[in-house]
């Protein structure tokens, strides 16, 4: 072989090799991480089921709450999923809020494998008989990574509507959502969303380690601002029971001590102890007759 065709071969060779580099950086630049879960897929997952029609709740105080992340939607999105621990973790810190409220018996922490994907309605009420719950809050996330160049789009869609982020290189935008619905009459109480943007500073070399520290940190940057909006939702709630009664009804079991507290009423031995402090005022201040 001549020198002529050495150097096509080592010319060749070599826009071979530049090629598969370009390739690789290529891949690397269009890569794109989701995460996601949707309560939507899981209470519905028939889009045409209309046959379920929300009763008017009526919640017994103390109540007795459930907290589970829904399954994660596995079509369309990366296999990579939010682990046992990192749930467990973000779910025990939504139930310990729960637990601060005077009119909350127990808060029982579910695992997601007690929830089938696109369980709906039909798991909660196992769910209802299994740990003895009357009230579910369902969490949901959607967390995009991208490793594009440029800004980005990010949209989340919800149980009532879409948001929408921008983002940059190695950007992780998280959302968590927090849906609560009493199991028995199938009526969603409130909502609230947590929301964080970790801003990307990973290299080429240390990409994956990084993303996957981003992504743990989105979660945990989410949180507060969850439990700070379930706590305004959770206000405003109180707020409508009490303006609004006939949408919302409440009674209290005999050993509820708080009912004033929720909807401006007096527990049930807090009003026995009122009335017999009154006959005994009665009595004593009668004036004996001459």
């Amino acid at each position: 072989m001549n020198k002529k065709y050495k150097r096509i071969i080592t010319l060749v060779a070599f826009a071979a090799f530049l090629s598969s580099l370009t390739g690789c950086a290529g891949l690397m630049q269009g890569k794109k991480a989701h995460k996601k879960s949707s309560v939507v897929e899981f209470l519905f997952p028939d889009r045409g089921d209309v046959k379920i029609k929300p009763a008017t709740p009526h919640l017994t105080l103390p109540l007795k709450v459930g907290v589970a992340f829904v399954p994660e939607s596995s079509r369309r999105y990366s296999k990579r999923s939010l682990s046992s621990k990192v749930q467990l973790d973000l779910l025990d810190k939504v139930a310990e809020n729960f637990r601060k409220y005077e009119f909350i018996k127990n808060v029982a922490v579910i695992p997601s494998e007690y929830l089938r994907s696109r369980g709906g309605f039909d798991n909660l009420d196992q769910l209802k008989t299994m740990y003895d719950i009357d009230v579910m809050v369902l969490l949901s996330y959607d967390q995009i990574q991208y490793t594009d160049e440029g800004l980005v789009s990010l949209m989340y869609w919800t149980i009532v509507g879409a948001y929408i982020f921008n983002g940059e290189k190695n950007d992780t935008s998280t959302m968590i959502d927090a849906v609560v619905y009493d199991i028995k009459s199938r009526k969603m109480l409130f909502r609230a969303p947590g929301t964080s943007q970790v801003k990307g500073t990973a290299t080429f070399v240390n990409l994956s380690e990084e993303l996957r520290k981003d992504s743990i940190k989105g979660f945990n940057l989410a949180v507060p601002e969850l439990l700070e909006n379930l706590s305004t939702q959770l206000a405003r709630f109180k707020t409508k029971i009490k303006e609004r009664p006939e949408e919302v009804k409440v009674s209290y079991s005999s050993s509820y001590s708080g009912g004033g507290y929720f909807g401006g009423y007096f527990g049930g031995w807090f009003a026995g102890l009122f009335i017999l402090l009154l006959g005994v005022a009665s009595f004593y201040g009668r004036k004996p007759k001459s």
